[in-house]
């Protein structure tokens, strides 16, 4: 009992909104650039074979059958201006959960069509803890029309633990995949380089980009087994970053570093980690200079 209450008090413990609201500007920016960027792509599988159609997750609820194009469309933009409500928290109390599950659905439609993405994961279920929280008690649109929030409160606390419980959730089930697939041949064996020589070859004989610098490094596979064993360490003991923020500076530049890695090895770009936004419900990203600038005298927006 003891150590439940002790994870009671950690989980629970108060933090101030505006660290809550900072996490719902970056977060809300980085998705709804996401899908400004790709709306044509999101909004353009009226042309493919229905055959191809498989419904995955909450779009497994229709029947089958892709749903008319202008109905994708429609969803696509309400999705798009929608996050621009939930960025700048306008009558957060409907497009914060409108987003969310708009977001939602559009990103599940995508991988409905064949190959399931996953750079879009982590930043689908943050903005789902952000739309179903009160992300917009400070540094909001309708925070102008309220009395500043508590400077100290649990319910701005929990949502961001909860963030930082899922990215650490989403890196740990990356390693254990790597073990039910591979177990500790993953370490010990030419796994790593013959995947990053296959993707490399792939790309260059389909014409599109790849890493030079990666295929060079296959020449040399003692160097592929310490990069195996770290990048299965450092996703193994995400956990840990739960911990302290010093365990979580130290980790979060581990984990940005692999992916700045697999850019530079395989030419695949994870924007949501390699910008940051994946860390920042770690830290206290409200003391941020761009944050800072955002303070009333009184500290609130």
């Amino acid at each position: 009992m003891p150590l439940l209450r002790r994870l009671e008090r950690a989980y629970l413990a108060p933090a101030p909104a505006e660290r809550l609201a900072a996490l719902r500007l970056l977060v809300g920016a980085f998705a709804l650039i996401f899908l400004l960027i790709r709306l044509p792509h999101l909004a353009s599988f009226g042309h493919l074979d229905p055959a191809g159609f498989r419904p995955i997750g909450v779009v497994d609820l229709l029947t089958g059958a892709p749903p008319p194009d202008p109905l994708v469309l429609t969803l696509v933009v309400a999705a798009a201006l929608s996050g621009a409500a939930f960025a700048l928290g306008w009558r957060f109390a409907l497009s914060g959960p409108l987003f969310a599950l708009l977001l939602l659905w559009v990103t599940t439609y995508r991988n409905s069509w064949g190959m399931v993405f996953h750079t879009e994961n982590l930043m689908v279920v943050h903005v789902l803890v952000l739309g179903f929280t009160r992300s917009a008690d400070a540094w909001s649109l309708d925070a102008r029309r309220r009395p500043p929030p508590e400077q100290q409160h649990p319910r701005y606390g929990w949502p961001l633990r909860l963030a930082a419980a899922i990215t650490a959730l989403a890196y740990l089930l990356a390693g254990i995949a790597k073990l039910r697939h591979s177990g500790l041949d993953w370490i010990t064996s030419d796994i790593l380089r013959n995947y990053v020589a296959w993707d490399n070859l792939r790309k260059a004989e389909l014409g599109d980009t790849y890493s030079r610098f990666g295929a060079a490094l296959c020449r040399h596979p003692a160097l592929f087994k310490p990069l195996a064993a770290v990048s299965i360490a450092f996703e193994l003991f995400a956990p840990l970053a739960l911990l302290s923020r010093r365990l979580a500076a130290l980790w979060a530049i581990v984990a940005w570093s692999f992916h700045v890695g697999v850019l530079a090895i395989m030419w695949i770009f994870f924007p949501y980690p390699l910008l940051g936004v994946a860390y920042a419900p770690f830290f206290e990203i409200e003391r941020l200079p761009f944050f800072r600038r955002l303070r009333r005298p009184h500290g609130s927006a």
